[in-house]
C-alpha cells in the first residue's frame, strides 16, 4: 500500500458505532473499523485515536436536563473510555496490538496518557487510542482530536463520519447542498459551517494540521485517504 501520511490522528463519533441498531455500541461496526484501521497498521501507518462518547451519554444534553455541567462532562469522558475499550478489544482479537490512553489516571484501565508514551506505543506497531477527550469539562472531543493530533505530531486529522465531506448545507436536510473538495479553514468560519466546534477549527490553523473529513461508514474508505484518493474534504491553511 502507497500511503500519502505516516501517521494520522482518526477521529471517530461516537454515534457512528451505534451502526445499524441506533444506540449503544454495534459489535458489527467496530468490528468493521478495527479491520480498517488493521490495514493500515500493517502497512506501516503509525495511528492515533480518538472517539466521542455521544453513543452513551453527552454533557451538553445532560446540562439541558438539569445534570451539572462538569459532572455531566465528567460523565461523557468515561462514555469515550466505555467506546475506546471497544475498539481495543476488536482490534485486539483480529491480531492487532492497541492500547487506551486515559486523559485523566484510571489505570488499570488505561495508562495515563502522555505524548510520549502514546508514540512509543506507535512505533512499536500498537493503535493508541486516546479517551477521555482534554480531560476538562467544556471541551469537545473535537478540541480533544485537535489537541491529541498536535501532541502527536500527527501528519493529518482524518475525521470519520457519516457524511463523505464537507457541503454548503447538510445534506441530509438539503438536497441542494453542494460539496467542497477543498476549503481553508478561514472559509469554514466565514461560511459558518459545522465541521467542528471554532475551538477546535482554530487549534488545527494555528498548528497547521490539515483535516480530512470523510465517510468512514463506507468500508474501503480509510485506505483510499490514506493513499491520497480525493474522497472526502481537504481543510487546509491558505
Amino acid at each position: 500500500m502507497r500511503t500519502s501520511y505516516k501517521r494520522i490522528l482518526l477521529k471517530l463519533s461516537g454515534e457512528s458505532l451505534m451502526g445499524a441498531q441506533g444506540y449503544g455500541i454495534d459489535p458489527v461496526r467496530v468490528g468493521d473499523y478495527a479491520e480498517q484501521i488493521k490495514e493500515l497498521a500493517q502497512a506501516g501507518v503509525e495511528i492515533a485515536i480518538v472517539i466521542g462518547g455521544g453513543n452513551i451519554f453527552r454533557g451538553l444534553a445532560g446540562a439541558a436536563k438539569g445534570v451539572d455541567r462538569v459532572k455531566g462532562d465528567q460523565m461523557g469522558m468515561l462514555a469515550t473510555v466505555i467506546n475506546s475499550l471497544a475498539l481495543c478489544s476488536a482490534l485486539e482479537k483480529i491480531g492487532q496490538p492497541a492500547q487506551v490512553f486515559t486523559a485523566v489516571n484510571m489505570f488499570p484501565i488505561g495508562e495515563h496518557y502522555s505524548k510520549w508514551k502514546a508514540i512509543d506505543a506507535m512505533k512499536a506497531g500498537k493503535v493508541s487510542i486516546i479517551s477521555c477527550g482534554t480531560g476538562n469539562p467544556f471541551f469537545t472531543t473535537d478540541t480533544g482530536s485537535a489537541l491529541r493530533g498536535i501532541e502527536v505530531e500527527a501528519d493529518v486529522m482524518l475525521k470519520g463520519t457519516r457524511v463523505d465531506g464537507i457541503y454548503t448545507a447538510d445534506p441530509e436536510k438539503d438536497p441542494s447542498a453542494k460539496k467542497f473538495t477543498e476549503i481553508t479553514y478561514d472559509e469554514i468560519y466565514e461560511r459558518g459551517l459545522k465541521v467542528m466546534d471554532l475551538t477546535a477549527t482554530v487549534m488545527c490553523k494555528e498548528n497547521n494540521l490539515p483535516i480530512v473529513v470523510f465517510d468512514m461508514d463506507s468500508k474501503g474508505n480509510l485506505k483510499k485517504v490514506i493513499e491520497g484518493e480525493p474522497i472526502g474534504t481537504l481543510v487546509y491553511q491558505k
